[in-house]
């Protein structure tokens, strides 16, 4: 698992470390809901928080590097959006009791016990009929996919997933999802997992 300053330390070798534009699944499942108050866990340069809250989300974006959140910080003024940026981390940090409309959850990726309580929160924080959202890099693409991390105890699974959200959410999706990766050898498969629940009304 990289440390703070070893993430401040990407974020500043780079313009951006990915893309401006938002994570593919993200705005695939995500488009067509009606913007209310979002939550972004473990945001980075934050091009997810910034792109709901061009669709007229009330985003909060929360990360432990500050050198990642001065980039989100520029890229929504850049857009002309507001955002919320919290520097915290996320092994403490507690998000308002449903408080959220969505909580968006991409790519963080910490020991299982970090990631239950993260999860935890992060359940608790859904507002009722509200959502959220888990993408993140699936344990079989160790074996079968590219990219990601090469630690087999970060990686997800749908069903680990689901046992830390329920019962208190609805799991309406969860499984494997596939994206095409651009590699020296060729197009290549990325395995992810993805979970999408409720919070009942």
């Amino acid at each position: 698992m990289m440390k703070r300053a070893e993430w401040d330390q990407r974020y500043e070798a780079s313009g951006l470390l990915w893309t401006a534009e938002p994570n593919r699944f993200v705005a695939e499942h995500l488009a067509a809901l009606t913007p209310g108050r979002g939550l972004d866990l473990g945001t980075g340069e934050g091009r997810n928080a910034v792109w709901l809250a061009e669709r007229g989300w009330r985003m909060t974006g929360v990360d432990f590097s500050a050198t990642g959140l001065a980039k989100a910080e520029r890229m929504s003024a850049d857009r002309g959006v507001p955002v919320d940026w919290v520097l915290a981390d996320l092994c403490t940090y507690v998000p308002e009791p449903e408080g959220f409309d969505l909580v968006l959850i991409a790519y963080l990726h910490l020991p299982q016990d970090d990631l239950a309580g993260v999860l935890g929160r992060a359940a608790a924080a859904v507002a009722r009929g509200g959502r959220l959202f888990i993408v993140g890099h699936d344990l079989a693409n160790l074996e079968d996919g590219v990219g990601g991390p090469r630690d087999a105890g970060v990686l997800y699974t749908a069903d680990t997933l689901v046992a830390s959200l329920t019962p208190a959410l609805t799991v309406t999706r969860a499984g494997q999802v596939r994206r095409p990766v651009a590699t020296e050898d060729g197009p290549r498969e990325a395995i992810d997992t993805l979970v999408l629940a409720t919070r009942p009304v």
